[in-house]
């Protein structure tokens, strides 16, 4: 690797390492010298604590929570991961920047993918989103790739990653469908291949609450003590308040004890209380209101509240207020459109439980620990519980903590989306709670308008920057960063000795000067600077620095990034295509929730005597009993005369019902079985036989409602022996089938429907989509959709497409332009009457005949 260009590697950059709990001084040692052996240049922090960003060419950090990011981000400075040395060093050649970027919002940043048996179709919507979110694609299997996407074992890519790449995770690319549809990256475990718990678990299966690691002291914006230290000795000297000047706000209400004590430990750390709010740097706070507020947001101050204090003091580590949604000043009246909303939580423990609770407070609605029916929202981590259940029942929104989280980062009460509801199967939502930043142009907007911008340098910075003026270095300019010798009626860069320029720049400027390069290089061509991206050659070199502004950086990067951000807008337009839900989870969230609450019962000297007097006024609580009894049975109706023009009686119905354990859900939820009257081809019918359930007799129903007992549906097993010869199918068989088929008798067949069909495209697509298929509009000002193959390029032969149509005449002038799109595709173009599908579904066989084509279906 040292070899000629190897020993060479990181010749050209100038690094600085943010330490911090992820990155050790051990680690940092080691990777220093490992830089150093490889040509290139390690810069120290400054005294103060700020990096020493006029002369790095990289930054090194496993987060961006360190203070000098935003402006780093301004100038362009790289930050990157530790895994970027790694891969600089695998590859023999410095690793692109974007994959390694620590910025939490790039959630596949160390994500190298390689797919295996995925449609291509899927397989460009699967790359393009993931490069747009910071990942990366290989065509071919190597020693840097991690993840792999299939559908089974069997590909060579798989074989190649079970025998040599141990680290190497095969998932499916329903992992990708999830992460892109919560905008966050879930745990890959029930996803992995070979034995995948996504398809093989039981659907009612617990799943473990997750510990929420990223609330750690950011569960309560209010909190009532101050921590202990993390190893429960004597706290060590602070040296995050170094140089520092921190304002306490009247605001907070504190006790005079406890302000003596934090500003002692300020005091000691190197830091300094103030009163004036234009001298600090650091202003602490409770409410988002006030002219102190305003002015210290305006001037760019460090605002954050006493959390954020408390959390700086127990970890030694500076965060960004903003950062975590608990760690920022509340509104003093709430977010608008809370105040009359109870919301209650289920399937959250421990920590995400405290957290929500005081969420949900802050916002200005009420929480509730019990539901009722009149709570307005349920929070969960699952669909399913008892509140998930009683919540169907009483018509209760049902959203995870992503609703609440983003309502309460924008300062505004979000519309409900597909997003708030998405539940993947086996996955606790726990894991990714607290994940959420604040939308700081918001916060600009409602709360402290106008004012100093985030982005202005600070005056400090604007009078170095002032001082010094651009010139030539032997190599060339670094873009975005104003290097090499500084102009002075003092220094004569011909006569002085490095050392003598060296000691004169550090004088006046305050930082030391560029290296003079051999002797030998001084006066050859001069080659490119530091910041040039690898890649770029035949440049013309110049010697005089780069003027380009930043605004042309910009739009150059966003023209490149433009194909992968179109892609994944794609992506997340496309509709779900199962219907599998998770359920359970409760104990397992009491018995989180307990162990947390024993862990806060050790705290501060301060307070043992007040946790003493509230442990002596608690009570047993007795646990009420349920209004309901439990569900035993799910089911749907279709084709229920019952209930007629008769809501009234439909009401009492349900209730009576649900009196004996039979719950009516709505269609789309997991149901046991579903009701009709005879054979039907109607969507609900259709989709519920999708998904394997037992099919009964309406009977049923008015029996056990005439009877008022809960008679076994066994006993009531729909036959209808003239419907089925009607429609050609053993409705035995048919649900046989369907309980093989899993969902997935049409997996991945594209399905396209004109806009015109009669009976409206809608009532097709849920049955498409029920069954796995990818279903798709197509009208006059359709592009093409199809991506072009030659047919030597696809394995097997041309796979079909079909076209859901009738003989009008504005559809048939589709027709041509659509088998041209299938030919180009190398697909077999089916223009097909919608009975097709309908058939194809109620025998839950896939097959086709030529019957079914429009031109000889309607004559």
């Amino acid at each position: 690797m040292a070899e000629e260009g190897g020993s060479l590697l990181f010749s050209l950059c100038s690094v600085v390492f943010v330490k911090s709990k992820d990155l050790s001084e051990a680690l940092i040692t080691e990777l220093s010298q490992t830089i150093i052996s490889y040509g290139g240049e390690v810069l120290e922090p400054k005294r103060s604590g700020e990096l020493p960003l006029l002369n790095v060419t990289h930054i090194i950090a496993n987060s961006i929570n360190f203070p000098d990011y935003a402006e780093a981000a301004r100038q362009m400075i790289p930050v990157v991961k530790t895994n970027w040395i790694k891969a600089s060093l695998a590859k023999g050649k410095q690793a692109q920047i974007r994959p390694y970027t620590p910025d939490p919002r790039m959630i596949f940043s160390d994500v190298v993918l390689s797919c295996a048996d995925i449609p291509p179709s899927d397989k460009d919507a699967i790359i393009g989103a993931t490069m747009a979110m910071g990942g990366m694609d290989s065509e071919n299997v190597t020693k840097l790739t991690t993840h792999i996407c299939a559908l089974s074992m069997d590909h060579p890519k798989c074989t190649i990653a079970m025998t040599k790449l141990k680290h190497c995770k095969i998932v499916l690319p329903h992992w990708f469908d999830d992460c892109f549809k919560l905008g966050k990256r879930i745990d890959e475990g029930p996803y992995l291949l070979p034995d995948p718990e996504y398809l093989s678990a039981n659907s009612e299966d617990p799943i473990r609450v997750p510990s929420s690691q990223h609330l750690e002291g950011a569960t309560s914006a209010r909190p009532e003590f101050l921590p202990i230290p993390p190893d429960a000795g004597a706290r060590p000297v602070l040296t995050v308040f170094k140089e520092k000047k921190v304002m306490l706000s009247a605001d907070l209400s504190i006790r005079d004890r406890l302000k003596e004590i934090i500003q002692g430990l300020i005091s000691n750390g190197g830091g300094q209380i103030t009163d004036d709010v234009e001298a600090c740097d650091w202003f602490i706070c409770q409410y988002r209101d006030g002219p102190q507020y305003v002015l210290a947001s305006q001037a760019g101050k460090t605002v954050g509240n006493l959390s954020w204090l408390y959390y700086l003091i127990t970890h030694n580590e500076w965060t960004k207020p903003t950062d975590r949604l608990l760690h920022y000043p509340v509104p003093r009246e709430g977010i608008p459109g809370f105040k009359d909303m109870r919301i209650t939580v289920s399937n959250y423990g421990g920590e995400a439980r405290i957290y929500l609770e005081n969420l949900i407070t802050a916002a200005g609605a009420t929480y509730t620990k019990t539901m009722k029916n009149d709570n307005t929202h349920l929070i969960t981590a699952r669909n399913n519980s008892e509140k998930w259940d009683a919540a169907v029942d009483w018509g209760i929104e049902r959203v995870n903590h992503f609703w609440i989280e983003e309502s309460y980062a924008k300062c505004q009460k979000q519309a409900i989306e597909e997003k708030y509801q998405h539940f993947p199967p086996r996955t606790n939502l726990g894991e990714v709670i607290g994940k959420t930043p604040f939308d700081e142009e918001r916060l600009r907007s409602l709360y402290f308008p106008g004012g100093q911008m985030n982005h202005t340098p600070s005056p400090k910075r604007k009078r170095r920057a002032a001082e010094m003026q651009e010139s030539s270095f032997p190599n060339g300019p670094a873009e975005g960063v104003t290097i090499g010798r500084q102009a002075h009626k003092e220094f004569d860069v011909m006569k002085d000795t490095d050392a003598e320029y060296a000691e004169k720049t550090t004088e006046v400027f305050g930082v030391p000067a560029p290296k003079r390069r051999a002797a030998a290089d001084r006066f050859a061509t001069p080659a490119k600077g530091r910041h040039v991206r690898s890649g770029k050659e035949n440049e013309t070199p110049s010697t005089t620095s780069s003027s380009r502004s930043a605004k042309e950086k910009a739009l150059n990067r966003l023209s490149i990034l433009a194909p992968d951000v179109a892609l994944y807008e794609k992506e997340k337009k496309r509709g779900l295509k199962d219907h599998h839900g998770p359920w359970g989870g409760k104990r397992a969230a009491d018995l989180i929730e307990r162990e947390h609450l024993n862990r806060r019962s050790v705290s501060s000297p301060s307070t043992v005597i007040e946790d003493g007097d509230a442990k002596a006024e608690k009570r047993p609580i007795k646990r009420a009993r349920p209004t309901l009894p439990d569900v035993n049975m799910r089911v749907v109706l279709t084709g229920f005369q019952r209930w007629v023009s008769d809501k009234h009686r439909e009401d009492a119905d349900r209730k009576k019902l649900r009196d004996l354990g039979i719950a009516v859900v709505q269609d789309g939820n997991q149901c046991d079985y579903l009701v009709a009257p005879h054979l039907v081809r109607t969507v609900k019918f259709l989709r519920n036989l999708s998904k394997g359930a037992t099919i009964v007799s309406s009977s049923w129903i008015e029996q056990c409602l005439d009877t008022k007992e809960l008679l076994d549906p066994k006993e009531f097993i729909l036959k209808d022996k003239e419907n089925e010869k009607k429609f050609g199918i053993k409705l035995e068989t048919s649900v046989r089938r369907a309980r093989e088929n899993k969902g997935k008798l049409l997996w991945n067949t594209p399905i396209y429907c004109t806009a015109n069909i009669k009976n409206g495209p809608q009532g097709y697509k849920a049955i498409a989509e029920a069954n796995g298929a990818i279903f798709m509009m197509y009208g006059a000002r359709s592009g093409s959709t199809i991506k072009p193959t030659r047919p030597e390029e696809d394995e097997g032969g041309p796979d079909p497409v079909y076209l859901l149509s009738n003989t009008s005449a504005d559809e048939k002038k589709l027709w041509t332009k659509f088998e041209d799109m299938a030919t180009k595709g190398n697909m077999e173009a089916r223009i097909v009457a919608a009975d097709w599908l309908l058939d194809v579904v109620m025998n839950q066989e896939v097959f086709f005949d030529k019957k079914y084509l429009v031109e000889n279906f309607f004559n």
